[in-house]
């Protein structure tokens, strides 16, 4: 049994979940509202503010969609009710990141700026010039968008300037060995 799996999803207060059909699921909260296709075959169960995910058979494929179904659902669930929060942070000598209205202004020594508008259900926050927080209730979307930000510029190996996941640890290079001669 797995043991993502098996643990149940507990819904909080103020957010409801609606299961129609083939296991079509929507869920609506205080920050907003989410539905998506879960894998047919997987059998969702109500019970008394929670919900349990249960598979059919022990198969191969029944086993590997039963964690993923019952992940997907507590992402929805946790959307809605907290939000999700990705964290970059740019590291370079006038790298910085500002906020105008709802677009992200990044200078990042191209010849212009980079300007990041954020996709419907997402916010920006940028606490310092050189701090970026994504949120949203789609950890999906919230985890793409920051991930577009850092391929403006990944961190590199070198001098380590870039921009970065917050905590995220980047390998460094030695350089030229003339360098150091």
């Amino acid at each position: 049994m797995s043991r993502i799996g098996k643990k149940p999803i507990p819904i909080p207060g103020g957010v409801t979940v609606d299961i129609t059909g083939e296991n079509h699921v929507a869920v609506k909260g205080p920050k907003g509202e989410l539905a998506r296709q879960l894998n047919p075959e997987m059998m969702l169960d109500r019970g008394e503010g929670e919900i349990t995910v249960r598979r059919p058979s022990d198969s191969r494929t029944h086993r590997a969609q039963h964690g993923l179904t019952r992940t997907l659902l507590s992402n929805m669930v946790v959307g809605v009710s907290d939000g999700f929060v990705k964290e970059l942070e740019i590291i370079g000598v006038g790298y910085r990141a500002e906020l105008k209205g709802k677009e992200l202004h990044l200078a990042l020594a191209y010849s212009h700026p980079v300007v990041v508008a954020p996709p419907e259900g997402v916010t920006f926050e940028v606490p310092a010039p050189t701090q970026i927080r994504v949120l949203g209730h789609d950890k999906e979307v919230v985890g793409q968008v920051a991930a577009e930000i850092r391929a403006w510029r990944p961190p590199e190996p070198y001098k380590g300037k870039g921009i970065r996941y917050k905590g995220e640890y980047v390998i460094r290079k030695a350089g030229k060995a003339s360098a150091k001669a």
